[in-house]
């Protein structure tokens, strides 16, 4: 009797706290450094939700081992919808299979609110490597084993495992760099401390429009229409080559229903905006929202995914 009852309080509760939710700010984890592809849709997504709640909405920056230590703060927070994660979903899953103490379980230990977004991998080199196309790219790379040096937004994310996958089918070696993240690696291929990258089109692209990086691939299956010019990576040698950043918010494991639903509708709405989804195509990215349960069977299958591709690379992380 006393476990119904137990239980009856906190459907009640949950149901009232729904009901007032937000009645106090909100915060967006986003656990890489400022200026990537996370924390451009995070400050996007802040201020539209701040409008419609009334109540602050926070973006914090919690970077560090390669997204994890943003993931372990949410997943450790209280499941009460005001401390949520908005994270490259890909690297979030792939790190379950490259770090062998990781003190959480991606598919498990979230709940999950929404997909927000994909945004295809450029494939980008510093102006002054001697390259314009893939084909170049490569006979670069093969004519100077392991001199190219590759920047990446973190070890075992997924613009390393795409660089992986590349090197892989092209059989290629470059030295890997990592740094704090997307916005970080973007930053050092622009300034000649490393040679070429994978990263997100939305934190890349600007960059390559202002001429400090050339843009030699997209890794979508298509064209994007924002960079009509810029071939696929299989166009040039590489079928069915496509990878990419795939953003969304998750909370921590525990989160009342209504309070995910309710989560889970007011971004769809915004997500579902002609504006947003216009600012979105501009910047190379497409919108991708969904129910929770369709990002929950998403998490588990990518985990998976990933898990297989890690171990028949052969890839030793550290």
């Amino acid at each position: 009797m006393r476990t119904l009852t137990a239980v009856l309080v906190w459907l009640v509760f949950s149901a009232g706290q729904a009901q007032t939710y937000p009645a106090k700010p909100v915060r967006i984890i986003v656990p890489y450094a400022a200026g990537g592809t996370s924390d451009i849709l995070a400050r996007q997504l802040g201020p539209k939700l701040a409008d419609t709640w009334g109540q602050p909405v926070i973006v914090e920056n919690k970077p560090g081992a390669n997204g994890n230590v943003g993931a372990e703060f949410v997943a450790k927070s209280a499941a009460d919808g005001y401390t949520l994660l908005l994270t490259d979903l890909g690297g979030l899953v792939i790190s379950a299979s490259v770090y062998a103490q990781l003190p959480f379980n991606p598919a498990q230990d979230f709940t999950p609110v929404i997909m927000v977004s994909y945004s295809p991998h450029v494939l980008a080199v510093h102006p002054s490597v001697p390259a314009k196309d893939i084909k170049e790219l490569v006979a670069l790379a093969k004519a100077q084993p392991g001199k190219l040096n590759f920047a990446i937004s973190g070890i075992g994310g997924a613009p390393h495992l795409a660089g992986i996958e590349f090197a892989q089918r092209m059989a290629l070696q470059w030295t890997y760099i990592p740094y704090k993240g997307g916005s970080d690696a973007v930053a050092a291929v622009a300034a000649g401390q490393a040679d070429v990258l994978f990263n997100g089109m939305l934190a890349t692209w600007p960059t390559v429009q202002g001429g400090r990086l050339r843009a030699l691939a997209i890794s979508s299956a298509q064209r994007v229409s924002s960079a009509p010019d810029t071939p696929t990576v299989a166009e040039q040698g590489l079928p069915g080559f496509e990878t990419g950043s795939f953003q969304g918010v998750v909370g921590p494991l525990g989160m009342a229903r209504e309070t995910v639903a309710k989560l889970n509708a007011e971004l769809a709405r915004i997500l579902g905006a002609a504006e947003m989804r216009e600012r979105f195509a501009k910047q190379g990215t497409q919108v991708r929202s969904g129910t929770p349960e369709t990002l929950g069977t998403w998490l588990r299958e990518e985990q998976a995914r990933w898990a297989r591709v890690v171990k028949e690379s052969g890839a030793k992380f550290e």
